[in-house]
């Protein structure tokens, strides 16, 4: 599935996303992260402490990612395979490049989640269903009493 640019622009609006992983025995973990971009039609995710996504993925490759921008109250929620690239990939070079700008050398990781998306989701607030009328500009600021981010 090609990664649309009205998925690609809620991640790059999201602060944070949550990978939800399962281990062995099928209990389910989800872990927010931090550092998250898009490189060649993959999601790549910084592993800087990560060790249960880690050790999921390895033996379960089925992801779900989510991304959500708080305000607006609007995302995706993504569903494919995961893979954890190591250092003496080729391809690690190219991902850790651009994850590097986002963190400026400041939190080290050895690894990069990459995950192939196969269907997508959207996200939205039952506000937006409740009320349709409600237009993003209320819901932001709705958003923002809410969490007490005054202008």
């Amino acid at each position: 599935m090609k990664i649309t640019s009205d998925i690609k622009k809620y991640i790059d609006q999201s602060v944070l996303c949550w990978i939800a992983t399962v281990d062995k025995l099928g209990i389910p973990n989800v872990s927010p992260k931090e550092i998250f971009d898009i490189c060649n039609g993959k999601i790549i995710v910084a592993n800087i402490a990560s060790p249960n996504t880690v050790k999921n993925i390895q033996v379960n490759e089925n992801v779900c990612i989510s991304f959500v921008d708080i305000l607006v109250q609007k995302g995706y929620q993504l569903k494919g395979k995961a893979r954890v690239v190591k250092k003496s990939e080729s391809v690690f070079q190219v991902y850790e490049s651009k994850l590097l700008m986002m963190t400026g050398g400041h939190f080290p990781f050895s690894t990069i989640t990459e995950i192939s998306v196969e269907h997508s989701k959207p996200i939205v607030s039952p506000r937006y269903l409740l009320y349709p009328d409600t237009t993003e500009s209320q819901q932001i600021e709705s958003a923002k009493n809410q969490y007490r981010l005054y202008h």
